[in-house]
């Protein structure tokens, strides 16, 4: 008997050794301990980047060099075992570039390399799906800095080099002096990884803590408020990056309040943050009071355009990457052909809001790599990403939702890689070195945004999720107090005569903001993709494809194919991986594979049974 419980506590503490939880992200070094790292330099960041290489790196003795011939930017350059960049940022960098196998010389496609926390003061994360910050509570304190670190360990190693800190719906609180000490605090832990601290603000701030009378941004004594507080913030913080800006937009004050446009506000706080090196980023989501009637994807164009121009230099509009709402596909935004002389970012959601949150396995950079294809590098100047990170022991609530933290990185750094040699990149760090088992993980991958797609809103049939959370299906949603543009029913327009949303020239004629090729290409319902067909034309249900098909035959097909794609990533998983996978990962994501399932089935057959009640009267 005795014998039979040392043999099951020698297998419970081998198992418990072995336990894999995801914790560890991409960054599964073996340690070594054997390289020899000398530098012409010394700074906490080279510290790092020097202990990063002495304690992992398998291949010799390592030089890094300081090089002021190199270009101006955080980029490096890996020749045989020496590392050489301008700036300490570049020899991180490159230190982590050597330990992913690279040889090279790279450099930044953007400057700005940002991830945008929605978190809460009091540690909820709105859009969150991992647990709760890992930023903010009910205390003041840092609850855990040991974590902060690795967070920004694990942003060092992929090239981010920004964190803006709390929600776009932002608490006027975060401005009070307590909590700007806690942002130094985080501040000075990130700041060895070269990461810079960003906030976003509450346009009103000074009126709600009644520090002011208003809000107006030609008040003076507004204006002189923001150039006080920007002090009192280049003070703790001598390299805070800026403000993030969501004005006028779902219920957040903004200049037009008080009969100001956009840039009368940006400029306000611009000229704050100007002495110290601070830029605003003025975010382009705004829809509903200003334009109503007008087609939402119209808005931000409309709002925007007339104002191209008349902001700082210091000022970015930052725009998603659709002109909607970050839905599973969209057409890329207008802005970005129609802005040309303010400096654009562009914003995407890694955390998928509105695709399967931390539930389904959607891989994303499929879906990024299709908007640069439209929007070039040049044209913008930074990229922010949504964070999906959370308190969850795995960081991201799903162990595959991991990778798009990762492929945000990488993309932000060049976005030129192929999503696939991402993945390969990513699960050779994260899951197996193993060929045979890569090959199986990336064919999932590799699908699983377009199946996603299918089974979500095909033929760009869109936003008909359920209300406020977005998870599931909701095609007949409809709330008389709710403003249309939240409604599903608005935008699939589904009738006996046909379905999707008329943004043709005969209709609200969206397709004239997008630059001439593009204009016609989607006017044209002949012309249009058909996996955006939908949403720019309302097409009648006996509409022939170009493979023959109805339009209504066409649309089933790509439910059941969804459903299918999602049904094979799991038997994949379930039957051909499991031998390849540690035993807490493979049953996480095996649970999560079958809800996957069980929801893209539940979209196919809610929304089948509800447009057929239209197709199916003709």
């Amino acid at each position: 008997m005795k014998r039979h419980l040392l043999s099951l506590f020698i297998s419970l503490v081998a198992l418990t050794a072995t336990a894999e939880d995801g914790h560890q992200l991409w960054l599964r070094y073996q340690l070594v301990n054997q390289a020899k790292v000398t530098c012409n330099r010394q700074s906490p960041t080279i510290d790092i980047a020097r202990q990063e290489l002495q304690t992992y790196y398998q291949g010799g003795d390592i030089t890094m060099t300081i090089d002021p011939t190199m270009p101006d930017d955080d980029g490096y350059r890996i020749s045989g075992n020496t590392i050489t960049a301008r700036h300490d940022a570049g020899l991180l960098y490159g230190a982590y570039a050597l330990l992913r196998g690279e040889s090279k010389e790279s450099h930044p496609a953007f400057a700005l390399r940002l991830l945008n926390h929605w978190d809460n003061l009091d540690g909820s994360i709105e859009r969150g799906y991992a647990g709760k910050s890992i930023f903010w509570n009910e205390k003041l304190e840092i609850e855990n800095e040991e974590l902060i670190k690795e967070y920004a360990r694990a942003n060092a190693s992929i090239g981010i080099n920004g964190s803006v800190l709390n929600n776009v719906n932002a608490s006027p609180k975060m401005l009070t002096t307590p909590y700007l000490k806690k942002v130094k605090k985080l501040a000075d832990i990130l700041r060895p990884y070269h990461i810079k601290v960003y906030l976003s603000i509450n346009f009103a701030t000074p009126m709600a803590l009644k520090q002011t009378t208003t809000a107006d941004p030609l008040d003076k004594t507004v204006a002189r408020w923001w150039q006080r507080k920007a002090k009192e913030i280049y003070k703790l913080i001598p390299d805070f990056g800026g403000f993030l800006v969501k004005a006028n937009s779902e219920g957040q004050p903004g200049p037009g309040d008080f009969g100001r446009s956009h840039a009368d506000g940006a400029n306000m706080l611009a000229d704050a943050l100007k002495p110290y090196g601070g830029i605003i980023m003025w975010r382009c989501f705004v829809y509903g009071a200003n334009h109503k009637g007008e087609d939402r994807v119209k808005q931000a164009v409309s709002e925007f355009k007339p104002l191209d121009g008349q902001f700082r230099d210091n000022v970015i509009l930052q725009t998603k990457n659709g002109p909607l709402d970050f839905q599973p596909r969209e057409p890329y935004s207008p802005i970005f052909d129609q802005i040309k002389q303010t400096p654009n970012m562009v914003e995407l959601q890694i955390t998928q809001e509105y695709l399967g949150q931390s539930r389904h396995l959607v891989y994303l950079a499929p879906m990024w790599s299709e908007f640069f294809s439209f929007v070039k590098p040049n044209q913008l100047k930074g990229i922010a990403g949504v964070a999906n990170i959370g308190k969850d022991r795995n960081w991201c609530g799903h162990h595959f939702s991991q990778a798009n933290w990762y492929a945000f990185g990488r993309l932000a750094w060049n976005p030129e890689l192929s999503s696939e040699k991402i993945a390969v990149e990513w699960l050779r760090q994260t899951f197996s070195t193993n060929e045979n088992c890569i090959q199986e993980m990336l064919a999932m991958m590799m699908t699983s945004h377009e199946a996603c797609v299918k089974y979500m809103m095909p033929l760009g049939l869109h936003h008909i999720f359920k209300f406020d959370h977005h998870y599931g299906p909701e095609p007949d949603g409809f709330k008389a107090d709710y403003p249309l543009e939240w409604c599903p029913v608005y935008y699939h327009q589904a009738n006996k005569n046909g379905v999707g949303f008329d943004r043709s020239s005969k209709g609200t004629d969206a397709v004239s903001q997008y630059k001439e090729e593009y204009a016609r290409l989607y006017d044209n319902i002949e012309t249009c993709p058909e996996n955006l067909l939908l949403w720019f034309h309302h097409v009648p249900w006996d509409y022939q494809m170009k493979d023959g098909s109805t339009l209504w035959q066409s649309l089933q097909a790509e439910y059941n194919e969804g459903v299918l794609m999602a049904e094979s990533m799991q038997i994949l998983w379930r039957y051909r991986l499991r031998n390849f996978i540690d035993e807490q990962r493979w049953r996480e994501v095996d649970e999560r594979l079958e809800e996957q399932v069980q929801n893209a089935r539940e979209w196919r057959d809610v929304c089948l049974g509800y447009f057929g009640q239209f197709a199916n009267a003709q």
